[in-house]
């Protein structure tokens, strides 16, 4: 049975370093094309790319429909089919202008991976932002064991999150000199920490109470004093496994190192979560409970763009757009109220819809906002 086609690897490098390297996109955006463009080859048997005809596409887009998620058995959402059939529809309208295909491929056939309007709308609808409320995370944070150095380090990471809103790829980055506990705040450096865009900024701690500040605190002390850890040894360190007292393998302490990706951060999370009885909240969703946070004490657009800077974003109009949404029960009370007797709109929230105004115009979206 064929599992590949050498003519297609050799052009799908091609258009894999030009996504790098022309295109500045990501490795994990250029591995969530290849991923794609090998459900299409594995749908096609891999016939060569330069045998592509629009029937296919058509063909391929009718069976993904039809696929389901190997872990829920339901339906691929239209989220998914947008973006898989987004990603082969651009790989094959770049391959339409490449020496040896210009002849045998036309531009036009890659628009047959479009899906309908309707799913467009259904997968690129904005959805409302859920996080924790914070009482729910202290919840999270004491039900949580604190005897041994992974327990420790378990729960700080759930109060550094929330302390920081840091990424969870910025915080397995991290190393103890990213931290100044005196001034209080975190230098998120892009030569070292993972930050979304390789973006350098500096976050100072959140205004989420002292036991949460203190948890930090006491986990930085943890590893510099009595570890005797120096700045360059991470910030959360992965687990150090070995084998046991019973010959087997398990968790023995703490390893001197990064780990490798987030995902245990997630992992811990979810841990955390279940174990205190909630749904689980990634550690993602702890930056929309922030936005909800400062939209609810910031009194000025001076400070509101104070707390969007504090979480990376260089415009506010990055916090309103893709966190600052108003939750539904909030909405309606917004809604009721506006049918009360009219008082005298407070001068800083008025001052504040008007620099979210300002600001929407000069990204050019004054249509919108008219």
């Amino acid at each position: 049975m064929t599992t590949h086609n050498a003519n297609n690897e050799r052009i799908k490098r091609q258009y894999f370093a030009y996504l790098k390297e022309a295109k500045r996109h990501s490795e994990p955006t250029v591995d969530s094309v290849a991923k794609a463009l090998a459900r299409f080859e594995t749908d096609t048997k891999y016939r060569d790319f330069k045998s592509f005809h629009f029937e296919q596409a058509i063909a391929f887009k009718r069976r993904l429909t039809e696929q389901k998620n190997q872990h829920t058995g339901e339906k691929l959402s239209k989220a998914t089919l947008h973006s898989t059939l987004a990603a082969v529809k651009a790989f094959f309208h770049w391959l339409a202008g490449q020496p040896g295909y210009k002849s045998r491929l036309q531009y036009s056939d890659a628009d047959y991976f479009n899906l309908s309007e309707k799913d467009v709308r259904v997968a690129t609808a904005r959805r409302e932002q859920v996080g924790p409320t914070l009482e729910q995370v202290r919840h999270v944070i004491s039900m949580m064991p604190g005897q041994s150095e992974i327990e420790r380090r378990d729960r700080a990471l759930i109060a550094f999150t929330l302390l920081t809103g840091a990424r969870d790829s910025a915080i397995a980055s991290m190393k103890l000199k990213h931290v100044n506990l005196i001034a209080g705040c975190v230098d998120q450096d892009a030569r070292e920490v993972k930050t979304k865009f390789s973006k350098t900024f500096t976050t100072y701690f959140f205004p989420v109470g002292e036991d949460i500040r203190q948890s930090v605190v006491e986990w930085v002390a943890f590893l510099r004093e009595q570890m005797l850890w120096g700045n360059d040894d991470p910030l959360f360190p992965a687990t150090r496994i070995g084998l046991g007292t019973t010959r087997q393998f398990e968790a023995l302490g703490l390893e001197r190192a990064h780990w490798s990706s987030a995902a245990r951060i997630r992992m811990i999370f979810r841990d955390a979560f279940t174990r205190a009885g909630l749904p689980y909240f990634n550690p993602h969703s702890f930056r929309n409970t922030l936005v909800r946070l400062g939209q609810a004490v910031c009194r000025t657009p001076e400070e509101f763009k104070a707390w969007s800077q504090n979480l990376g974003h260089e415009k506010v109009l990055t916090t309103f757009l893709s966190y600052g949404q108003v939750e539904s029960p909030r909405q309606g009370q917004i809604i009721r109220g506006l049918g009360e007797p009219k008082v005298a709109a407070q001068p800083d929230v008025s001052e504040l819809a008007k620099a979210v105004v300002r600001e929407m115009r000069g990204a050019g979206m004054a249509s919108q906002v008219e």
